[in-house]
Order: C-alpha cells, then structure tokens, then sequence
C-alpha cells in the first residue's frame, strides 16, 4: 500500500512516517515546503519527500496529518489532486476553557465536513496516538477507525494495526468521528491533569 502523508513535517506526520517506513509500507512525506519534506523523509526512511499536491497524486490512502485549523482548508486546496483517492482524517478540533480542552462546538465532526469538500471518501481514526508515543515506537493500546467506505475503512484499518501494540477496530459509520474526535479532548485532559501519555484499549471484544 503506497500512503502519502499531508503534513508529514510535523511532530505527529514524521512519528506516523517513521513506524509506517519500519513496518515496510511505502511512504511519502507530503509538505508545502519540498525541501523540508525531502530531509524529513531521508530522517525517517520514507521513500521521498514532495510538495503536498505530488504526493497525494500516486497514493492508495492519504493521511491529512496537518494542524486541526489548517485540515479543512488544506482539504479544499488539494481536492482536484485527490479526485477519488480516500483520505484518512487524524485531527481533532478542540478548544481551551479555563484551562480545560473541550470538543468543537460544531455539531460535525472535522472529518464530515472534509466529506462535504472531496469526491472520494474520507475515514477517520488515530485520534487516541499521539506524537510522542509514536516516535518512541508502537503506541499503547487500540486505534479506532470509523468510515462509511468499507474499502477505504479497511485500508485504513490495516495502517493502524501497524502503530499500535494492540488491535486496529472498526469503530462505525463516519458519523461516529464526532465521538473520536471529542474523544481526544478526553485525553488531553487526562494527560495534564496526571502528566502522563494516556492511550486507549477496548476490553472485552
């Protein structure tokens, strides 16, 4: 399977790189800066590193691995060079109050609204990894994934099974990554209040 990674520069797009290069999947780091993305691939071992609108051109699944406030715009610049190919969301709108992360306030999740923006399907998951598990290796626990493409869910459910310790899970329709993303707010708070790195495992499946 040949993955692009949109935003692969960035501390969660070079980890995810990285395990995926380990795990022997073909990766390109896609960036709007080619140079960056080229010295960020030969660090990580993907197999080269292009300005985002090239790599998403040769891809079986892109990933869109860029800051949560840029996805929906980075989305609609690269809408004609995806055409069908799908696309995996791993952001999480979120918001700070009083010191606290909260889900958006946006009755859609961020994946569904790039839905609404692409020709092809769009899956989400991931939201439970973080940056800094990842690049210490293989994440702790489970990864969810949600979609309502089953062959653009099952090719996103294979990547995910090679970043964590534990299982890649079918977590629903694409409907269901309003819950994933608010999820990660969940964890945030988690991980400040007990300064740890919290994951996610599903029990008695």
């Amino acid at each position: 399977m040949k993955i692009a990674i949109v935003g692969g520069t960035g501390p969660f797009g070079s980890a995810l790189a990285r395990r995926l290069a380990e795990a022997g999947i073909e990766v390109t780091i896609g960036s709007r800066d080619p140079e960056r993305a080229a010295a960020t691939a030969s660090e990580v071992g993907a197999a080269r590193g292009v300005v985002n609108s090239e790599a998403v051109q040769s891809a079986e699944l892109v990933v869109l691995a860029v800051d949560a406030s840029a996805a929906l715009a980075t989305t609609a610049e690269l809408a004609e060079e995806l055409g069908e190919t799908p696309v995996l969301s791993v952001a999480s709108l979120l918001r700070i109050e009083n010191g606290a992360a909260l889900p958006s306030d946006d009755p859609l999740s961020l994946a569904e609204r790039m839905q609404h923006l692409l020709h092809g399907p769009v899956v989400a998951g991931l939201h439970s990894l973080a940056a800094r598990s990842l690049a210490a290796g293989k994440a702790e626990g489970d990864a969810l994934v949600c979609g309502d493409d089953d062959a653009a869910k099952a090719a996103a459910l294979e990547l995910a099974g090679a970043l964590v310790t534990g299982r890649a899970l079918d977590a629903g329709p694409l409907a269901s990554a309003r819950a994933l993303e608010g999820m990660t707010a969940v964890i945030v708070n988690l991980n400040r209040r007990y300064r740890g790195h919290a994951g996610l495992r599903v029990e008695g499946l």
